[in-house]
């Protein structure tokens, strides 16, 4: 049994990430704020020895760029929309438990992935909620047999994300860790800055 970790990740290149962000801040600087979140995530957590760092990359043409550490695993997104992709995520890597997290998320820790991955031991779903009503973290058990985390229709990017998800999630047993929340607008990111962001 193995714990997977897996980030899902963009070619970091100017107009293909942070989009909306962009449009309030210029899209240079979202591009930068992204390639600083995404090499602190990959630092903090791909050499933990608890789990293994696996970066879902899109576009599939981006999975050998030199972006990517080396020592860390790589695979493409599928295709589809948001919960296809992360659904696939899941699917392709080894049997275990297994997390997704985003890379826009500044500041995650290892004991927060870990104390992800225990709740995992008492629950089939753990997710970690936003303020904004979606959720940063979402993972499986996976264990007797995987399991579809998206069964019904998610109104993604929306107020409605995070109470979809759990709806269709009717049967299975679900636990919560910690908020946190993205860099979204230009008031986060200048928190962010400052250094005075909050996750909560």
């Amino acid at each position: 049994m193995q714990r997977s970790l897996i980030l899902m990740v963009k070619r970091p290149v100017a107009g293909a990430v942070k989009t909306r962000l962009a449009k309030t801040i210029w899209t240079a600087e979202a591009l930068r704020f992204y390639r600083t979140s995404l090499a602190d995530t990959m630092r903090r957590l791909g050499r933990d020895p608890r789990w293994r760092l696996v970066l879902a990359v899109a576009p599939e043409t981006a999975v050998n760029d030199a972006t990517w550490p080396r020592h860390l695993s790589r695979m493409a997104q599928c295709r589809g929309g948001l919960g296809e992709k992360m659904q696939g995520a899941i699917d392709a890597v080894p049997t275990g438990p297994a997390l997704i997290i985003g890379s826009d998320i500044p500041g995650i820790t290892g004991a927060e992935i870990w104390s992800a991955f225990q709740a995992l031991g008492r629950t089939d779903v753990v997710i970690g909620p936003s303020p904004d009503g979606g959720y940063w973290l979402i993972g499986s058990r996976r264990l007797p047999r995987s399991m579809r985390l998206f069964p019904k229709p998610v109104r993604w990017s929306t107020e409605h994300t995070l109470e979809d998800t759990v709806a269709g999630l009717a049967g299975a047993t679900v636990s919560f860790i910690n908020k946190r929340a993205d860099v979204d607008t230009e008031a986060e990111w200048r928190a962010w800055r400052r250094g005075d962001y909050s996750a909560n």
